[in-house]
């Protein structure tokens, strides 16, 4: 893999081949690659990968991923940044989960627990680093996946939709089933329900369902849209105690589909032939299959139209001057359409690729003659580049109507690249994306050492790495183990670290499928995805961004805290004392001064998730009354899922054979006392019983206190202390200091220690409880400090959703996400007699492993023991090397049940 400035200096000595009357040399080019070479070395990117288990997961299970975050241009491990973002994403587009995973080298690993107060819907998986920030936000890492739900309900729901064009209207007929995970109707249950589409509720009621436990609801709209938009509420009550909510994406299968037109190289031109790529969507954003024809505005057809993968195709044709086109279509549901093509331009020059998926590729640019007229002799330029990477360039004067050159098609780069046409200031006109499938890819052999298994039989796989020279390699793989039989694996959706790294990341917009075209490396292949780069026209670089502003946030290496002090109307505190304490397993208390701005880092912080800061600041001369702003405590705004068309309507219906799996494996648990049914079912009801005190932070243990008021007991009161007051024996107040029994009572709020005149500045509205400690038995874990008692504060900022803040004037309470260690992958040993044997084993994936490392010889060997579950597993390695080959291997390898 060459180096980011081997191929930019080695650009400007290409060669142009057969393009004629090119020379390479020149200056405005010149001046344009150290342009792009000095705005890739500040704004170098990066690309985020996350490897997954499997392809969707149910509650209870763990997500184990393993990240591979690279530079951009070279696909080598990032050194920029040293922290990763994973967030879990729900169908509201709201973060359930985010996760803080350290790099090293680029690489990093950890899970996310599904636990069971996550509903069954359609979540995303979106990684990113603070440096990615700075870019746009559409080159995220961003998975859709389902999450199913056994554990804590076993309501299976399945929608269908009946669809009608009312005028401008379309009438929806949607009848949703509900039953449970063995087929079983709930049959006259009431249910409530509400359809929003995009904000406005359409409909809303209760109704019941019918002997076969279904019920219909009828809604229209008026607006099209797409799947994500909407969603059906649902609020089944199947007994006393017992009503589950669920939440069924509005997909628009019916709405109009779309045929969208784009001329190669951008714009059609009066008189020079061009080829125009089509792609038609449906409402669900997916290809539709579409024929017809092109006419003109005589009725004379000029070309016809055949879609060949996925909705998309191109035809060829050239524009005359005066006339117009449209296009005669019909889509694969029946209904005929017509659509306008754009407009030819009078004059202008095209860009084009000629045989691009030939061994050899034609660069084709072509002028009408208007546009020679006013520009003969005039220097155009071609550049071709890969993420800034300059694999071409060649200049030429424009004499004729047309030139070209033939190239080999090894000069360019894996992935996507880009071909510029220039004009003579140096600014694009037309523009080509080209694809090359894989070529520096490390060659992966998996071998097991048997074909075929018997049921928690030991087995072992090898791994043999080498480089596309042939030369051992020591390289970094995950490698993850599953059982397909209880998943609907489609191979050609999935998005593995050849088309991410390659394809999707690199444009934006939907690729459907777009393992397909990395799946099967044929002609054919590479034909469809050549179209796919004529449609798919946003890509990670453009040429505008050489004038890019300045960058807002820098590479993460450290967690840091930082932020400014002011006092007054924003007036900078210089000098000021800050204190920082934080609680975990210990307390930390780290000190800094404000810069002359006021300004104040605290970098090379290590600590676990869930801890509580307390940043304290004061003047030079001690003054409390001043402000504090802390710097870069938020997480990027979730955009719309880019993913919508990969939304399932009926998600526990889809992963059924997943589910039952799960319920026989938890029921299997439950039997043998490895689990809970309390923990985990909240059909359970438990009366008289003390509410639980949330957020607790009495070194005593939550509600171990004389006294105990929850946030319900305060609601009607303005201040703390008029809630308090008269309310417990020996608490009194004066100006506004508290005292138990004549001494002032210690104030404790989130596990900090505050000043005793802090009680008043608490709003009511954010307390979650307040425990009282009068007696010794509680206040003797205090010490000293609790010689006068102490009350103890909780607030509600212990809510995962809960962003209000306290303001009080020289402190701030703030929870930053901390790093969270990554758990081992439970790997049973059946050679240990301590296992129960009569436990069943009916794991989908028996075997994680994040860390494997080939050594000098290209090596490696892990071993795990398979399940109970007879059946065709599949073995599913990714990795690469240090110099940025890329590797993926998929083996399969059989398990037999025991014979009896």
């Amino acid at each position: 893999m060459k180096t980011k400035r081997t191929l930019l200096a080695g650009a400007l000595f290409v060669c142009a081949l057969i393009f004629y009357g090119f020379a390479v040399q020149d200056n405005p080019l010149a001046k344009l690659i150290a342009q792009l070479e000095q705005y890739l070395d500040k704004n170098t990117q990066e690309k985020v990968y996350l490897h997954t288990d499997k392809p969707f997961y149910a509650v209870g299970d763990d997500i184990w991923f393993k990240a591979y975050v690279v530079d951009a241009q070279t696909l080598t491990p990032s050194p920029k940044s040293n922290i990763l973002y994973v967030d879990l994403i729900d169908a509201r587009d709201s973060i359930r989960k985010t996760l803080r995973v350290p790099l090293f080298a680029g690489l990093g690993l950890g899970n996310i627990e599904l636990k069971d107060s996550l509903a069954e819907g359609n979540y995303r998986l979106r990684a990113y680093t603070r440096w990615m920030r700075n870019f746009d936000q559409a080159y995220f890492f961003d998975r859709t996946l389902k999450i199913g739900n056994i554990w804590t309900d076993q309501l299976v729901t399945k929608a269908s939709s009946v669809y009608q064009k009312n005028g401008d209207k379309q009438e929806t007929t949607t009848t949703i089933n509900f039953s449970n995970l063995d087929g079983y109707a709930y049959a006259d249950k009431e249910v409530n329900y509400q359809v929003t589409v995009a904000g406005k509720v359409l409909s809303r009621g209760r109704t019941k369902t019918d002997d076969k436990g279904n019920i219909s609801l009828s809604y229209s709209n008026n607006k099209t849209f797409l799947g994500g938009d909407g969603a059906i509420q649902t609020s089944i009550t199947l007994a006393e105690n017992t009503v589950i909510n669920r939440r069924i994406a509005v997909v628009d299968e019916a709405g109009n589909t779309d045929l969208q037109f784009f001329p190669e190289g951008g714009d059609l031109v009066e008189n020079v032939r061009s080829k125009v790529a089509f792609k038609a969507l449906g409402a669900d954003g997916l290809g539709k299959a579409v024929t017809g024809f092109v006419q003109d505005d005589a009725g004379n057809k000029v070309a016809l139209i055949k879609d060949k993968h996925l909705g998309m195709g191109y035809f060829a044709f050239a524009p005359m001057a005066g006339k117009s086109y449209q296009a005669m279509v019909k889509f694969e549901d029946g209904v005929e359409r017509t659509f306008k093509l754009p407009p030819a331009k009078p004059e202008g020059i095209t860009l084009a690729l000629i045989n691009p998926t030939e061994d050899k590729i034609g660069i084709r640019v072509a002028a009408n003659q208007s546009f020679l007229a006013k520009n003969q002799g005039k220097t155009f330029c071609i550049v071709g580049q890969n993420s800034g990477n300059v694999v071409y360039t060649a200049k030429a004067k424009l004499n004729n109507l047309s030139f070209g050159a033939e190239l080999e098609r090894s000069r360019f780069i894996q992935g996507i690249n880009q071909i510029t046409l220039l004009d003579e200031n140096m600014l694009p006109v037309a523009e080509r994306l080209l694809f090359i499938a894989p070529k520096d890819t490390l060659s992966i052999k998996l071998q097991a050492n048997k074909a075929n298994y018997r049921q928690r039989e030991k087995t072992s796989i090898t791994v043999k790495a080498t480089k596309p020279d042939g030369k051992p390699v020591i390289g970094s793989f995950s490698m993850a183990v599953i059982d397909p039989s209880k998943m609907d694996l489609q191979p050609d959706k999935e998005d593995h670290i050849l088309s991410n790294l390659l394809l999707t990341s690199d444009i934006k917009g939907y690729v459907e499928q777009p393992a397909y075209y990395f799946n099967h490396p044929n002609q054919q292949v590479l034909a469809n995805a050549d179209i796919l780069m004529m449609t798919q026209g946003w890509r990670r670089f453009s040429w505008q961004n050489l004038n890019a502003t300045a960058l807002s946030y820098k590479p993460e290496k450290t967690i840091s805290l930082s932020g400014k002090v002011t006092q007054g109307k924003d007036k900078p505190v210089a000098n000021g004392a800050v204190t920082v304490f934080a609680k975990s397993d210990k307390i930390l208390i780290l000190q800094t001064k404000t810069d002359s701005n006021g300004e104040f880092m605290i970098d090379s912080l290590t600590f676990p998730d869930s801890t509580t800061f307390l940043v304290q600041a004061r003047t030079e001369k001690g003054r409390k009354n001043v402000d504090i702003e802390i710097y870069d405590s938020t997480v990027p705004v979730v955009t719309a899922n880019p993913n919508r068309a990969d939304l399932t309507v009926n998600i526990n219906e889809s992963m059924q054979a997943y589910l039952q799996n799960s319920k026989s494996q938890y029921e299997a648990w439950l039997k043998s006392g490895l689990v809970n049914r309390s923990v985990l079912l909240k059909e359970v009801v438990v009366v008289d019983r003390k509410a639980p005190v949330k957020n607790s932070s009495n070194l005593n243990g939550a509600g171990n206190a004389d006294k105990v008021f929850t946030a319900k007991d305060l609601e009607s009161s303005y201040s703390l202390e008029q809630a308090l007051i008269g309310r417990v024996a020996g608490l009194t107040f004066s100006n506004g200091i508290a005292y138990i029994r004549g001494q002032q009572a210690q104030i404790v709020m989130d596990g900090f220690y505050m000043d005793a005149d802090f009680l008043n500045s608490i709003p009511v509205s954010d307390v979650e409880s307040v425990e009282i400690l009068k007696n010794i038995a509680y206040t003797a874990i205090y010490g000293s400090r609790g010689g006068g008692g102490v009350i103890v504060i909780n607030t509600k900022r212990g809510e995962s959703n809960y962003t209000r803040d306290i303001y009080v004037p020289g402190v701030k309470t703030i929870r930053p996400i901390g790093l969270v260690p990554a758990k081992e992958f439970y790997v049973p040993n059946y050679a240990d007699p301590k296992i129960n044997p009569n436990v069943p084993d009916l794991r989908t994936t028996v075997y994680w492993n994040p860390n494997i490392v080939t050594d000098s010889l290209g090596n490696a060997t892990v071993s795990f023991y398979n399940g109970d579950n007879p059946g065709k597993y599949r073995v599913t390695l990714e990795g690469m090397d240090l110099s940025g080959h890329l590797a993926r291997k998929v083996m399969y390898y059989n398990l037999n049940a025991k014979s009896k």
